[in-house]
């Protein structure tokens, strides 16, 4: 990590700050330096690591895919690999890789003396599956993403073919992996890079001094305060139009909305839903939205008496007014959610009906269940806001008054953002608050949260819920290439998963981001994904 002293942290928050003010008071300035209000910290620079859209955001501007998404659609694009074929069983999937990509220069010294090429290609993708691999253990060595998806134990080889060509057999069909290589976690590194840090003995700088081939190269990260990354003149994509951009840490969304104002950041988001309405007044800036692709949710541990019991579950799912939830938290800016995908997604079962809210019917649940009464539970929440649930505190609150008619005393629980997620994934939850964005715009992207493969220790799948008839039909659906089989998968699946009530589904969001009007050339991302290559201040 970039340490610094307390005194050149302050000094780093003041400068940001003060940079921000600079980009906007100065024409000259105005046209080089973009500031981005972020809403947490990183918990490093290496997306592998990584599950939250915090820590994918910040290494977002350094790295590149094998494949990328459109900005600002779910369309897949050429990336790193500049074609591609697939076999028609869909399990080999060859790359012919882009020809004179350029990595970065290390923020430590590194400068790199070859282009981008296989070898680079087999070091991201051989860290998170081969144990034996020389930084598969650097950074705890948590390869979440990769394992939940099945990639751990359904990738049958990795080949360099030659220099520029790659070639990925899986063990079975995958018709989503064009997509799902699109996604952050796999971003590609530099394998010189590794080799110049091992040889340092410096290995643990790799994930907290990022070297890729993206639009922007890291320059320096102080805790908590502020990232900053400068333009990539030599980026071989759409190309960053600021000379500098800056994320100025800004946890507190008032505080986020106070700076925007003031002139010291240009873009936010996750506004409280409150705000908004000023926010729109504004003639200084602009508020955009669009349907989130996402879900809030409350979590049961299953491996957790009584959650272990469907019959419980469903009675909590019953104790919850979920409507004076939305109303009274989203305030207009979200719906109500009874499948884990949201309705603007493919697949969505419409037939499937919420639970309804009957703190009667719950209580007399719990008691042919054999629960005594009063139930001592913890309930974990959210430290930090995010685009699915703008106020996790609140909700937990609420959540522990209707609780509490029903003979269930909850304890409200949270940690530090990067701590919460850790815990609750290892399982260390009673109950527990998360939601998520989907990276690629395939239902598969949801339904793996319950699947049997991301309910170990560690994994996504935060009720711990494992179900055959679920998880069989997750795997038959990823090798079958007509959307409308998968579809009915789908669909089964989303009644499976409502008679088994692993978690309370609490909403789908609209996302709010808002920016001063000087910015221009900003997509808003289907994915929850902030990416700012192709934006520039007028």
């Amino acid at each position: 990590m970039v340490k610094s002293a307390s005194i050149g942290r302050a000094a780093g928050v003041v400068a940001a700050l003060s940079l921000g003010a600079l980009a906007l008071a100065s024409p000259a300035a105005q046209a080089k330096t973009l500031v981005y209000c972020s809403e947490g910290s990183p918990e490093n620079f290496t997306p592998a690591l990584n599950t939250t859209g915090t820590s994918f955001d910040a290494a977002r501007p350094v790295f590149d895919k094998l494949t990328a998404f459109t900005r600002g659609s779910t369309q897949v694009e050429p990336g790193l690999a500049a074609s591609w074929t697939v076999s028609p069983d869909a399990k080999v999937f060859t790359f012919k890789l882009r020809q004179g990509v350029k990595f970065h220069a290390g923020a430590n010294g590194f400068k790199p003396t070859r282009e981008f090429n296989a070898d680079d290609v087999l070091f991201s993708f051989n860290r998170q599956w081969k144990d034996d691999h020389p930084y598969a253990k650097v950074s705890g060595g948590k390869y979440d993403y990769f394992a939940d998806m099945g990639l751990k134990d359904g990738v049958a080889s990795i080949e360099k073919l030659d220099a520029m060509t790659v070639r990925i057999t899986l063990k079975s069909a995958n018709v989503t992996m064009l997509a799902n290589l699109a996604m952050d976690f796999a971003s590609i590194h530099s394998a010189e890079y590794a080799d110049f840090l091992a040889k340092a003995n410096r290995k643990e700088q790799f994930d907290q001094a990022p070297v890729g081939t993206g639009p922007f190269s890291f320059v320096a990260y102080q805790k908590d305060a502020v990232i900053r990354y400068k333009a990539n003149k030599a980026y071989w994509g759409e190309k960053a139009l600021v000379d500098d951009l800056v994320f100025a840490i800004t946890p507190d969304p008032t505080a986020r909305y106070s700076k925007l104002k003031a002139g010291e950041c240009h873009f936010v988001i996750a506004p409280r839903p409150a705000d908004l309405p000023e926010m729109q007044k504004d003639t200084a800036l602009e508020v955009i939205k669009q349907p989130g692709l996402n879900i809030a949710y409350w979590a049961f541990n299953t491996q957790k008496p009584p959650f272990d019991k469907k019959e419980v579950r469903q009675a909590f799912n019953m104790a919850i007014d979920q409507a004076a939830i939305v109303k009274d938290v989203y305030l207009g800016a979200g719906q109500a959610a009874k499948n884990l995908i949201p309705p603007t997604l493919w697949s969505y079962n419409d037939s499937v009906r919420t639970y309804a809210y009957n703190p009667a019917m719950a209580k007399e649940m719990l008691a042919k269940a054999g629960v005594k009464t009063p139930l001592e539970i913890d309930l974990w929440y959210m430290p930090v806001q995010r685009p699915y649930n703008p106020n996790a505190k609140r909700i937990g609150e609420m959540m522990q008054a209707d609780l509490a008619k029903v003979g269930v005393n909850a304890k409200l629980v949270t940690y530090e953002w990067g701590e919460y997620r850790k815990r609750m994934q290892q399982g260390e939850h009673t109950t527990g608050m998360l939601g998520w964005t989907g990276d690629n715009g395939d239902p598969d992207n949801f339904f793996f949260l319950h699947g049997c493969e991301a309910a170990r220790p560690g994994g996504q799948n935060l009720a711990k819920w494992c179900n055959k008839e679920f998880d069989s039909r997750l795997e038959k659906a990823r090798a079958l290439a007509d959307t409308k089989q998968r579809a009915k998968l789908y669909a089964e699946m989303q009644v499976i998963e409502h008679e088994e009530a692993p978690d309370f589904k609490i909403a789908h969001s609209v996302v709010y981001e808002v920016m001063r009007k000087e910015v221009s050339g900003y997509k808003q991302s289907p994915f929850g994904a902030h990416q700012f290559n192709g934006v520039e201040l007028k």
